[in-house]
């Protein structure tokens, strides 16, 4: 252990979690202050003095970015998710950074959040808010379908995969799974793996559950929407890159799909988890996305339950003294003694 306390910089902590980190900082005896703002090029030099950061997942943390850090002393980066595709790995190894991240937190929070998504779209309750709150309780329009007996496509059935599979499976659906490798306890719950295509053309809801790796970006492109049913509930509570919004838009032109539902967005940095309700829209893409009736989009809110926060939370703060302490654990991406990085391993 080293004598020097280690000065530590919360970046983009929201006020929900705020209490949690800090509380979990003071009683690990770690040395440290929460800052609402993101970490990003502008603020990124707020950080000088401070040997360790931590981050959440709409931090930009590129080339810029580390080497600003670095020139001002950061030596530790502890990101507060699983993801880390914001980050430029090559570049913090390349510095001399240690970089930890979360393995693994509660996976419900998001297969629930994703199956409330689906639902809140297949029986049109955001319509049916609208409408109640101005007395008008008509039912035209409202129509839905039961999910029993319909076929749920799990793209990607890592842990949080699997826990959607399983409340499909309560639902009394057919499964149909797309992963590199087939998991048992999915084939248990009599779930067909099968091509991506083949999952497309006949799953009445497809959820994304996969990372963002260069393989899998704008996995659900044009060719992916063509091949979805017209009538198809679309899913995303992973990450936006997986998801070719612009051809997303196009379709959604043409009258296709009963629903879209988006926790994530492809170029949601820097806007989600803000205030922008006095600002003028900038973004022509995720402006026509607001405008369909049949999509919801949400603030990458999937995971924030206190559950899941407080396992993030506590993952992080030991991640952080490990490195206090020199010890070196699974969840270090890159570092002393760690390999080059692979992709995630959560999904």
């Amino acid at each position: 252990m080293r004598e020097a306390a280690v000065e530590i910089l919360a970046f983009g902590v929201q006020a929900d979690e705020r209490p949690l980190l800090e509380t979990a900082l003071r009683e690990r005896q770690l040395s440290g202050r929460c800052l609402e703002v993101f970490l990003n090029r502008d603020t990124a030099p707020l950080a000088a003095g401070h040997e360790a950061v931590t981050v959440s997942v709409n931090a930009r943390l590129d080339a810029e970015v580390l080497r600003t850090l670095a020139a001002g002393g950061t030596r530790m980066i502890a990101q507060r998710a699983t993801g880390f595709n914001n980050i430029a790995l090559d570049v913090a190894d390349e510095l001399g950074m240690t970089v930890a991240r979360v393995s693994a937190y509660s996976p419900y929070s998001v297969a629930e959040f994703a199956w409330a998504l689906t639902m809140a779209l297949n029986r049109h309750v955001p319509r049916a808010v609208r409408r109640t709150r101005e007395f008008d309780f008509r039912l035209d329009g409202l129509m839905g379908r039961d999910m029993h007996g319909r076929t749920a496509g799990v793209v990607g059935t890592g842990r949080i995969g699997a826990a959607f599979a399983r409340i499909a499976h309560g639902f009394g659906m057919r499964l149909l799974g797309w992963d590199l490798a087939p998991d048992p306890d999915c084939e248990q719950l009599g779930m067909e793996y099968v091509g991506l295509d083949r999952l497309l053309q006949d799953a009445d809801v497809v959820s994304l559950h996969v990372p963002l790796v260069p393989d899998t970006h704008h996995l659900i492109g044009r060719a992916a929407l063509d091949a979805m049913k017209d009538d198809a509930l679309l899913i995303n509570t992973s990450r936006g890159g997986l998801v070719d919004t612009e051809a997303l838009v196009d379709q959604l032109r043409r009258g296709r799909f009963a629903g879209v539902g988006l926790d994530v967005y492809e170029a949601e940095a820097g806007v989600f988890f803000t205030d922008r309700s006095l600002d003028v829209v900038q973004d022509d893409v995720l402006a026509r996305l607001m405008t369909f009736g049949n999509v919801l989009v949400t603030s990458h809110q999937a995971f924030w339950t206190h559950d899941a926060v407080s396992r993030i939370v506590d993952t992080t703060v030991t991640n952080l003294e490990d490195y206090v302490a020199g010890r070196l654990s699974a969840n270090v991406l890159v570092g002393p003694g760690r390999p080059a990085p692979r992709p995630p391993a959560e999904r």
